[in-house]
């Protein structure tokens, strides 16, 4: 159910942006949200947060998020500068902050039940 939630968070901020901001197809777009998403939920949720903090994986995912759609424009040849791609790491990396918090919530109510 987590990870539905970090899916549809990031991909409607990420594929908005990147429609916004670009030349991106909706199932570019969609699919790099998706392939991010993916990344962000192993490496930030389940190995970053667990053994840290939310602040420590909000950075962590933010930068991801930018390292994933800078290759992803490259890649798609989509016309967004390192400034746009900034912005929407920005915005996914402050939207990861409150999914962090729901999920050390949901932490904090199932170990106290």
């Amino acid at each position: 159910m987590k990870f539905v939630l970090k899916w549809l968070v990031n991909g409607a901020v990420v594929t908005t942006l990147l429609m916004y901001y670009s030349n991106a197809s909706f199932l570019g777009a969609a699919t790099t949200a998706t392939i991010l998403t993916i990344i962000a939920y192993i490496v930030g949720d389940q190995i970053i947060l667990r053994s840290t903090n939310n602040m420590i994986a909000t950075v962590s995912d933010g930068i991801m998020a930018y390292l994933v759609l800078w290759i992803a424009a490259s890649t798609m040849n989509w016309t967004i500068s390192a400034g746009e791609i900034l912005i929407v790491a920005i915005i996914t990396g402050v939207a990861e902050f409150f999914i962090h918090r729901y999920v050390f919530q949901s932490r904090l109510s199932y170990q106290r039940a």
